[in-house]
């Protein structure tokens, strides 16, 4: 409220400022006789002191009488330095308040009045010097009201922009919060849910076989406390990972590399180990030796066989699995087969897992396909290869 108040005072202040400068000039005595009014000239001197407090709200008005009043003082052969003046203190309030085309039209229109009124007074005397800085003051007037819209308006400009990047900086914080949670889930994904499998599979082979082979059942529980401890380890990575301080420029790639799993095709055959010490028969069609993946192609293509398998073990029928890999023109194409528990040949429902290996497959320019017929539930990856996947 004080800087209301201070703002209001401030308007104030200005107006009486400004008709006592019109009545100074109306009263004042001129060396000139032409430039003084006296007695009846008086009224139309004086007139523009009454409308040139409302300028802000009828700048078209003000400026209309005071120009007025510079006639009828010049129809009676004087000139009106206070009129004069609040025509440029009109000006001044029109350009700064009605835009810069009107502004310009009246200001024009305005120095046109003026100077021929001038002129009419001193009886066609049209470049007299004096009445010609009354003009230049009606024309400083009209400047200094344009720019003082301009600099207003760059002021609100600024403001809005300012304004405008703090929503966008909040979009997008926002943006990278949901892209950090897909990510996240993701990776928890990626670190947990095989590990988790296993473990349960395992679990139920311990459970099963505790009586009947006991040997059986201690390998069951060996891969079930091997696999607990990997997937705390990684847990621990990833916690790390996500504690970790995003503002360090150094050493955050390094590290995110060293803690994120990056098990590639090289790893594929303790991969299929795992899986078949845990009763799954993976029949491994074609040799992975050759193929030229780029690390990231890699790292995508052992995740898809590692979701496909955990999803043959968990949901398929008959304990079976076939994996083919081979090179296609500038592509790799891996294809995971296992029967399924139910002859449906509707498409399954695409659970976290899939929708992460479409979103990973996605990101390194792959293409994915998966459905199940007669009983056979396929998934098909295309990954560029490592020439392929450079711009």
């Amino acid at each position: 409220m004080p800087t209301t108040r201070a703002t209001r005072d401030g308007f104030r202040m200005s107006d009486v400022l400004v008709v006592a400068l019109i009545v100074i000039f109306a009263v004042l005595p001129f060396p000139d006789e032409t430039f003084r009014t006296t007695g009846m000239l008086l009224i139309p001197a004086l007139a523009p002191a009454v409308i040139i407090p409302f300028r802000r709200r009828w700048p078209l008005a003000a400026l209309g009488v005071s120009l007025a009043c510079v006639v009828a003082v010049a129809a009676a052969g004087s000139i009106s330095p206070s009129a004069l003046l609040a025509v440029a203190i009109a000006c001044y309030a029109v350009l700064d308040g009605l835009g810069r085309r009107i502004g310009l039209l009246a200001l024009g229109a305005s120095v046109v009045v003026a100077f021929f009124a001038d002129g009419w007074a001193l009886e066609g005397d049209l470049f007299d010097s004096t009445a010609l800085q009354f003009i230049l003051i009606i024309v400083l007037g009209g400047a200094l009201g344009d720019t003082a819209r301009s600099r207003r308006e760059f002021a609100v400009a600024m403001t809005e922009r300012a304004e405008r990047a703090e929503r966008n900086r909040d979009d997008e914080a926002r943006r990278r919060v949901a892209e950090d949670r897909v990510r996240i889930a993701r990776d928890l994904h990626d670190v947990v849910a095989h590990q988790i499998a296993v473990i349960s599979l395992n679990a139920g082979v311990a459970s099963s076989s505790l009586e009947t082979r006991p040997e059986r059942a201690r390998e069951a529980l060996t891969t079930v406390r091997s696999a607990s401890r990997t997937v705390l380890a990684d847990i621990g990575g990833l916690m790390t990972l996500l504690r970790a301080d995003t503002d360090a420029d150094t050493d955050t790639a390094e590290r995110e590399g060293e803690l994120r799993p990056q098990s590639g095709l090289t790893d594929l055959d303790a991969l299929l180990a795992g899986f078949r010490a845990a009763g799954l028969r993976i029949d491994l069609r074609s040799p992975h030796h050759s193929l030229s993946l780029s690390p990231a192609g890699d790292h995508v293509a052992y995740l898809v066989l590692q979701e496909a398998l955990t999803n043959a073990h968990k949901h398929g029928r008959g304990g079976t699995a076939t994996v083919a890999l081979r090179t296609e023109g500038a592509a790799v194409h891996l294809t995971i087969v296992n029967p399924t528990a139910s002859e449906s040949s509707d498409p399954p429902r695409a659970g976290h897992g899939l929708r992460g290996l479409q979103e990973r497959i996605a990101a390194v320019g792959g293409a994915v396909h998966f459905g199940s017929e007669g009983g056979v539930f396929s998934l098909e990856v295309w990954i560029p290869t490592e020439a392929a996947a450079k711009p």
